[in-house]
């Protein structure tokens, strides 16, 4: 009984402080520009969802449209670099222990705990030639994506038995071949689980692409935020109207793949 209790007021207080900022949004993105101001949860007196969806859309010459494909441009590469250099990393360091291991897995959880460095960051950018370029901010994306990843992939790593890789080598499968047709197929539940959560973080990330590729040009969805805010005047209806939009593809990501996400992790913390 008290275990039920528990479970009720969890959801109960999981509801406020998710659902409740969410209907907020969802109000306020529905108002003209005055009952916006208010900024509390009273009824629109005429509803404006058409008309506000319409100029969020074509604000800035439609800088939204462009911010989704940049952002859809950085999520697919940002992912695909983290999935490969995250699961070989994986596979390495589980495989091969020792100082150079030790040091290795070290540095991969500095990069969890260690905050990152904006202004180094920018000069290293600088001196590649890749400050305010696409390929730069996939770089940084990747560098601060792969240490979580890496956990998760030796975990799983460890579930897989030596003995399959010595087979495979008696069988003529070099390094590279081992892992990308033996290895890396069976890692299939915790790839998707870092595809999912790794596509959310790149895609909902407002700090990054705001210090490393600025403009309106090189916008992601999550700086087109600053169109409807200024010194003077805040368009709180075409703010949170574009909050909602941009909020649309992460939640949808989560609803449908919900199970593979918490599959993947519980099956490397158990393999682990």
């Amino acid at each position: 009984m008290k275990r039920l209790t528990a479970e009720v007021c969890a959801l109960v207080l999981a509801g406020v402080v998710f659902l409740v900022p969410f209907a907020f949004i969802l109000l306020t993105a529905g108002k003209n520009q005055v009952e916006a101001t208010a900024l509390d949860f009273a009824w629109p007196t005429e509803w404006r969802i058409v008309e506000n969806v319409v100029e969020v859309v074509e604000a800035r010459d439609y800088v939204l449209l462009r911010a989704y494909v940049n952002s859809t441009i950085l999520t697919v590469a940002s992912v695909a670099g983290i999935v490969v250099f995250a699961a070989m990393a994986g596979f390495v360091l589980q495989r091969r222990t020792g100082k150079v291991g030790n040091v290795a897995n070290f540095l991969v959880l500095s990069g969890l705990i260690i905050p990152p460095a904006i202004v180094p960051t920018i000069w290293l950018l600088q001196a590649l030639g890749l400050f305010k370029t696409m390929p730069g901010l996939i770089l940084v994306e990747v560098a601060f994506g792969v240490p979580y990843a890496v956990l998760l992939y030796r975990a799983f790593v460890a579930a897989i038995p030596r003995e399959l890789d010595e087979a495979a080598m008696i069988d003529g499968c070099t390094g590279f071949t081992l892992f990308f047709k033996v290895i890396f197929p069976l890692l299939r539940p915790v790839t998707i689980t870092v595809v999912l959560t790794a596509s959310v973080a790149v895609f909902n990330d407002f700090v990054n692409p705001l210090y490393f590729l600025p403009g309106d040009d090189n916008a992601t969805v999550q700086v087109t935020l600053y169109s409807f805010q200024s010194q003077y005047s805040t368009q709180w209806n075409l703010l949170f109207m574009d909050i909602v939009l941009i909020t649309i593809p992460p939640l949808l990501a989560f609803v449908f793949f919900n199970r593979k996400i918490v599959a993947g992790m519980t099956a490397g913390a158990i393999k682990g």
